[in-house]
Protein backbone atom coordinates (compact mmCIF):
# COMPACT_ATOMS: atom_id res chain seq x y z
CA UNK A 1 0.00 0.00 0.00
CA UNK A 2 1.16 3.53 -0.67
CA UNK A 3 0.12 6.40 1.59
CA UNK A 4 0.50 10.05 0.52
CA UNK A 5 0.50 12.90 3.04
CA UNK A 6 0.45 16.61 2.24
CA UNK A 7 3.83 17.74 3.54
CA UNK A 8 5.55 20.91 4.69
CA UNK A 9 8.65 20.69 6.86
CA UNK A 10 7.60 17.40 8.46
CA UNK A 11 4.04 18.53 9.15
CA UNK A 12 0.72 18.06 7.34
CA UNK A 13 0.22 20.93 4.91
CA UNK A 14 -3.27 22.32 5.41
CA UNK A 15 -4.39 23.23 1.86
CA UNK A 16 -4.46 20.24 -0.49
CA UNK A 17 -4.76 22.33 -3.67
CA UNK A 18 -1.60 24.28 -2.91
CA UNK A 19 0.52 21.36 -1.73
CA UNK A 20 4.10 21.82 -2.95
CA UNK A 21 5.22 18.35 -1.84
CA UNK A 22 3.87 15.06 -0.59
CA UNK A 23 5.54 12.53 1.63
CA UNK A 24 4.91 9.03 0.31
CA UNK A 25 5.08 5.97 2.52
CA UNK A 26 5.27 2.42 1.21
CA UNK A 27 3.78 0.11 3.83
CA UNK A 28 3.37 -3.61 4.24
CA UNK A 29 0.92 -4.67 6.91
CA UNK A 30 1.61 -2.28 9.77
CA UNK A 31 5.23 -1.58 8.83
CA UNK A 32 6.61 1.42 6.96
CA UNK A 33 9.10 0.00 4.45
CA UNK A 34 10.23 3.29 2.94
CA UNK A 35 9.31 6.93 2.66
CA UNK A 36 10.27 9.82 0.41
CA UNK A 37 9.30 13.44 -0.13
CA UNK A 38 8.40 14.31 -3.72
CA UNK A 39 7.74 17.84 -4.98
CA UNK A 40 4.71 18.53 -7.15
CA UNK A 41 6.72 20.60 -9.67
CA UNK A 42 4.23 23.46 -9.46
CA UNK A 43 1.15 21.33 -10.04
CA UNK A 44 -1.89 22.47 -8.13
CA UNK A 45 -5.56 21.81 -7.48
CA UNK A 46 -6.95 19.53 -10.24
CA UNK A 47 -3.52 18.30 -11.35
CA UNK A 48 -2.71 16.90 -7.91
CA UNK A 49 -5.08 13.95 -8.25
CA UNK A 50 -3.24 12.82 -11.39
CA UNK A 51 0.05 13.45 -9.59
CA UNK A 52 -1.02 11.14 -6.74
CA UNK A 53 -2.27 8.51 -9.22
CA UNK A 54 1.05 8.62 -11.09
CA UNK A 55 2.80 7.86 -7.79
CA UNK A 56 0.39 4.97 -7.07
CA UNK A 57 -1.14 6.49 -3.92
CA UNK A 58 -3.85 4.33 -2.37
CA UNK A 59 -4.82 6.82 0.31
CA UNK A 60 -4.26 10.43 1.26
CA UNK A 61 -3.86 11.96 4.70
CA UNK A 62 -4.28 15.72 4.58
CA UNK A 63 -5.60 18.86 6.23
CA UNK A 64 -8.28 20.73 4.32
CA UNK A 65 -9.54 20.10 0.81
CA UNK A 66 -12.48 21.16 -1.30
CA UNK A 67 -15.44 19.15 -2.44
CA UNK A 68 -14.15 18.90 -6.01
CA UNK A 69 -10.87 17.42 -4.83
CA UNK A 70 -12.69 14.95 -2.58
CA UNK A 71 -14.82 13.79 -5.52
CA UNK A 72 -11.87 13.53 -7.90
CA UNK A 73 -9.84 11.56 -5.35
CA UNK A 74 -12.78 9.23 -4.75
CA UNK A 75 -13.23 8.74 -8.50
CA UNK A 76 -9.51 7.89 -8.72
CA UNK A 77 -9.92 5.25 -6.02
CA UNK A 78 -7.84 7.17 -3.47
CA UNK A 79 -9.23 7.05 0.07
CA UNK A 80 -9.13 10.40 1.88
CA UNK A 81 -8.50 11.03 5.57
CA UNK A 82 -8.83 14.81 5.88
CA UNK A 83 -8.99 17.23 8.74
CA UNK A 84 -5.71 16.07 10.24
CA UNK A 85 -2.79 18.10 11.52
CA UNK A 86 0.58 17.35 13.02
CA UNK A 87 3.69 15.38 12.20
CA UNK A 88 3.33 13.30 9.03
CA UNK A 89 5.30 10.31 10.35
CA UNK A 90 3.23 10.17 13.52
CA UNK A 91 -0.04 10.37 11.59
CA UNK A 92 0.94 7.49 9.31
CA UNK A 93 1.91 5.43 12.36
CA UNK A 94 -1.47 6.28 13.93
CA UNK A 95 -3.22 5.16 10.74
CA UNK A 96 -1.33 1.87 10.73
CA UNK A 97 -2.25 1.31 14.38
CA UNK A 98 -5.91 2.11 13.70
CA UNK A 99 -5.74 5.26 15.84
CA UNK A 100 -5.84 8.06 13.26
CA UNK A 101 -8.21 10.88 14.16
CA UNK A 102 -9.64 12.64 11.13
CA UNK A 103 -12.69 14.61 10.01
CA UNK A 104 -14.57 13.06 7.06
CA UNK A 105 -16.63 16.24 6.68
CA UNK A 106 -13.69 18.64 6.41
CA UNK A 107 -14.35 21.18 3.66
CA UNK A 108 -12.20 24.02 2.40
CA UNK A 109 -14.41 26.44 0.46
CA UNK A 110 -12.42 29.65 0.31
CA UNK A 111 -10.40 29.59 -2.85
CA UNK A 112 -9.63 32.75 -4.82
CA UNK A 113 -9.84 35.27 -1.96
CA UNK A 114 -6.92 37.40 -3.07
CA UNK A 115 -5.49 39.63 -0.41
CA UNK A 116 -6.72 37.42 2.44
CA UNK A 117 -4.40 35.06 4.23
CA UNK A 118 -1.54 33.45 2.41
CA UNK A 119 -1.56 33.52 -1.39
CA UNK A 120 -5.33 33.81 -1.65
CA UNK A 121 -6.10 31.35 1.10
CA UNK A 122 -8.11 32.89 3.90
CA UNK A 123 -8.62 30.08 6.38
CA UNK A 124 -5.54 31.16 8.37
CA UNK A 125 -4.60 27.56 9.12
CA UNK A 126 -8.12 26.36 9.93
CA UNK A 127 -8.84 24.19 6.86
CA UNK A 128 -7.77 20.92 8.36
CA UNK A 129 -8.05 21.83 11.99
CA UNK A 130 -11.32 23.75 12.10
CA UNK A 131 -12.94 22.58 15.32
CA UNK A 132 -16.28 24.14 14.41
CA UNK A 133 -17.30 20.68 13.28
CA UNK A 134 -17.60 18.13 16.03
CA UNK A 135 -17.24 15.29 13.54
CA UNK A 136 -13.94 13.64 14.36
CA UNK A 137 -13.58 9.95 13.77
CA UNK A 138 -11.07 7.61 15.30
CA UNK A 139 -10.09 5.12 12.66
CA UNK A 140 -10.50 1.48 13.51
CA UNK A 141 -8.95 -1.02 11.14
Amino acid sequence: MKIAVTHDNGMVFQHFGKTAEFKFYTVEGKDIKESSVIGTEGKGHGELVDFLKSHHADLLICGGLGGGAKSALSDAGIKVFGGTSGNTDELVKAYLEGKLEYNPDVQCNHHHHEGEGEEGHSCHGKCGSDKSSDTVIKLSI
